[in-house]
C-alpha cells in the first residue's frame, strides 16, 4: 500500500472515532457522568500523547527553541481561533447540555451557530490528524500510542457533542454530516501532511509538529477538561491520570 494513502486511512480511522461517539449519542441516552468521565480519560490520553510521542520528538529532531517556538504558536493559534468562533455560537460545541449558560445554542438562539459549531469541530480535529500522516515520515508505522489518544480521546468528543447537537433540536442529517464530513476532512489531513512535508527538512516537519502539538493541548484544556469538570469535579484530576497512564503504558510497551 502507499504510504500516502495508509496516512490518509490512519487519518480516517481517528476521524471514524467521531462519528462513532455520534452514533452512541444519538441512539442511546447515556448519563453525562459517563461521558465526562469518558472525556477526561481521554484528557489524560492525550496530553500523554503530546508530551511523550509529539514534543519529544520535535525537539530531538529540530531542538528545544523550534521546537518551543511552535508550541506556543499553534497554541496562540488555536486561540485565536478558538475565540473567532466562540463570538458566534462554538464557544460550547463540546457541551452535552445541562448547566444554564453553558450548553450549544441551537439555531433559533444564534443565527449561525451551526456553521461555527461544525467549523470548530473540525478545527479540533485537524491538528490530531496532521500528526498520524507526519508520524509515517520516518518510515517506520503510524505511532500506536498517537493513534490510540486520537481515537480514545474522539469518542468521548463526538458523544458530547453530538449529544448537545440532538438536546438543542438539531437534525440528524445535520449531526452525522458534521462528524462523517470532519472523519473526510482527518483522512485527507493525514494525507496532506505526509504528502506536503515528505521532502521537507527534518526541522520543518519538528516545528509543525509542535504547532500541532501545542494546539491540541490548548483544545484540552479549553474545551474538553471543562466539559470534564462540570460532571466528575473533583475525580477529573485522577480519571485523567488514569488515561494518561495508559497511554504511557502504550508507548513504553509499544
Amino acid at each position: 500500500m502507499p504510504t500516502w494513502l495508509e496516512a490518509g486511512l490512519w487519518g480516517l480511522l481517528g476521524g471514524a472515532a467521531l462519528v462513532l461517539g455520534a452514533l452512541v449519542a444519538w441512539f442511546t441516552r447515556v448519563p453525562r457522568t459517563v461521558i465526562a468521565s469518558v472525556m477526561a480519560f481521554g484528557s489524560g490520553v492525550l496530553i500523554s500523547a503530546v508530551a511523550f510521542d509529539l514534543m519529544q520528538e520535535a525537539a530531538e529532531t529540530g531542538g528545544l527553541l523550534p521546537a518551543a517556538i511552535g508550541f506556543l504558536g499553534g497554541a496562540v493559534a488555536y486561540l485565536a481561533a478558538n475565540a473567532a468562533l466562540a463570538r458566534h455560537g462554538a464557544r460550547h460545541r463540546k457541551r452535552s447540555g445541562g448547566s444554564p449558560g453553558e450548553e450549544q445554542p441551537s439555531e433559533d438562539e444564534q443565527s449561525g451557530s451551526g456553521t461555527a459549531i461544525a467549523v470548530g469541530a473540525l478545527l479540533d480535529g485537524v491538528p490530531e490528524s496532521v500528526v498520524l500522516g507526519l508520524g509515517l515520515l520516518s518510515g517506520g508505522g503510524v505511532s500506536l500510542s498517537v493513534l490510540a489518544a486520537v481515537f480514545i480521546s474522539n469518542v468521548p468528543e463526538g458523544l458530547s457533542s453530538a449529544a448537545g447537537m440532538k438536546a438543542k433540536g438539531r437534525s440528524a442529517r445535520y449531526v452525522f454530516g458534521v462528524w462523517g464530513s470532519i472523519a473526510v476532512v482527518s483522512a485527507l489531513a493525514a494525507l496532506l501532511g505526509y504528502v506536503a512535508l515528505g521532502n521537507a527538512p527534518p526541522e520543518a516537519v519538528a516545528v509543525i509538529t509542535a504547532v500541532a502539538a501545542g494546539a491540541i493541548l490548548t483544545m484540552i484544556a479549553d474545551t474538553m477538561i471543562p466539559e470534564a469538570f462540570e460532571r466528575t469535579r473533583t475525580w477529573t484530576g485522577v480519571i485523567a491520570t488514569v488515561g494518561f497512564l495508559v497511554a504511557f503504558a502504550i508507548d513504553v510497551a509499544g
